[in-house]
């Protein structure tokens, strides 16, 4: 038990250290992410010690159940794709574009109009597409103006990540835990939708409050180029592919069809259409980029992460931080209260999806179950604003940040997202406690 520790311990501060040193190493001509390098090793080493339980890791891998991450990945590969498709097609480019020609030089309506299209983006596509998408473009119009970027960049990750806890598919974290307790498109979305619109409006006064000297000046925003899209019918369809997988997750309970299938069908036959486009048009640059910036290092990163965590519930870790935790708990908002803070701490220990694996074995030893759920959940989300260890979205931003010449580092990001998280932990846990 004690050695199994020492290894997840190792593995996490090694991830750590990596990240905020050397986010991607050379292997041979091909620069990787070293995060997902660094557990696969830790993975790695517990079984060759024979630490992990590869029985029940097999059994979890193959069985035909909620919480088999294999269907989780396919989940959410599956919609990535179908995400990242709109965006190689131009799709976000081009509203975002549109929507900033109106703003002449009101910074302030600036602020809002990209507010409203991350939020909006966000509930229907994911966080992290999100966050890649609209960088680049702030980073972009920011310098086409001569307007500070950061007021645009917190908003836009603040936006995302909020946002994201309103719908089961915003972030990889709703979908592992609403799977493994086996919670509904819907039932999920009539508890979190209004608490995540209650802790958007908080977040976005705080954000107006801290940025209101930058807001205030003027800007020259002339934006020359048109905006395209590389094909409006794929980008029709793209759409229709999108919004209709949406519906059908969202009803999934009541045509007792599995959100893994229903997304894998809908990632088929968008894959199949653009293949037949590509033959057609003997250009496969949509396809073959879409499918290259797929988080295909995430499924090593949740598999390996699921050993170690799953080799550290075998020897009933989990159980007991769960107990510790209970001496904390009395009564439902206490549950809320202590869940809540603790997954949001760990997640800037452990990082989310890391976190999200270990709670998804503390939380049954908890009495108020949907309590702890939900609780977990909104700190999963929102704390990814602490530090950029947070999420693998905050690392991925904060990289992007590192290549524009934008200066935001490390203690940049506690100072702004700090003040945000407080503000909208309180607020989040206390809605939840009201509408749960």
């Amino acid at each position: 038990m004690v050695l199994s520790i020492i290894i997840c311990a190792l593995t996490i501060f090694t991830m750590i250290f990596f990240i905020m040193k050397k986010p991607s190493i050379k292997i041979y001509k091909y620069n990787v992410d070293s995060f997902w390098i660094i557990t696969l090793l830790g993975a790695f080493l517990m079984i060759i010690l024979g630490l992990a339980p590869l029985k029940e890791i097999k059994d979890i891998l193959f069985t035909d159940s909620n919480i088999n991450p294999l269907k989780i990945l396919i989940l959410l590969i599956s919609i990535s794709f179908l995400s990242i498709c709109l965006d190689e097609l131009g799709f976000f480019s081009y509203v975002s574009i549109k929507a900033t020609k109106i703003v002449k030089t009101s910074q302030y309506k600036l602020f809002f109009i990209i507010y409203a299209m991350v939020s909006i983006l966000t509930v229907f596509t994911s966080n992290d597409i999100v966050i890649l998408t609209f960088t680049l473009f702030i980073c972009y119009f920011s310098r086409e103006a001569k307007i500070n970027p950061i007021p645009y960049l917190v908003m836009e990750f603040v936006g995302a990540n909020t946002y994201s806890m309103m719908l089961y598919i915003g972030n990889p974290t709703n979908v592992y835990l609403a799977s493994v307790y086996e919670i509904g498109f819907m039932e999920y979305f009539k508890i979190m939708a209004i608490p995540t619109l209650i802790t958007g409006i908080a977040s976005l006064l705080v954000l107006l409050l801290i940025f209101r000297k930058d807001l205030a000046k003027p800007m020259d925003l002339n934006i020359t180029n048109e905006p395209t899209l590389y094909s409006v019918p794929l980008t029709i369809i793209g759409l229709i592919h999108l919004f209709g997988c949406t519906i059908l997750l969202a009803l999934s309970n009541y045509i007792n069809i599995e959100m893994w299938i229903i997304s894998l069908l809908f990632f088929l036959s968008l894959m199949f259409i653009l293949l037949i486009y590509s033959i057609i048009k003997k250009t496969y640059t949509v396809i073959k980029m879409s499918v290259k910036r797929l988080p295909f290092n995430l499924i090593v990163f949740v598999l390996s992460m699921f050993v170690i965590i799953l080799t550290l519930n075998h020897y009933y870790i989990f159980k007991n931080i769960g107990n510790f935790l209970n001496n904390f708990i009395n009564n439902k908002y206490q549950a809320i209260l202590v869940y809540g803070v603790s997954s949001s701490i760990s997640c800037n220990i452990l990082n989310n999806i890391p976190m999200t694996l270990a709670f998804s074995n503390i939380i049954p030893h908890c009495s108020y179950l949907n309590a702890s759920i939900y609780a977990t959940i909104i700190g999963s989300n929102l704390g990814a604003f602490i530090t950029p260890i947070g999420a693998l979205a905050g690392i991925m931003w904060m990289n992007i940040l590192k290549r524009q010449n934008v200066e935001f580092n490390f203690l940049s990001f506690i100072k702004y997202g700090g003040i945000i998280a407080v503000v909208s932990m309180i607020v989040a846990l206390n809605a939840l406690y009201i509408f749960i």
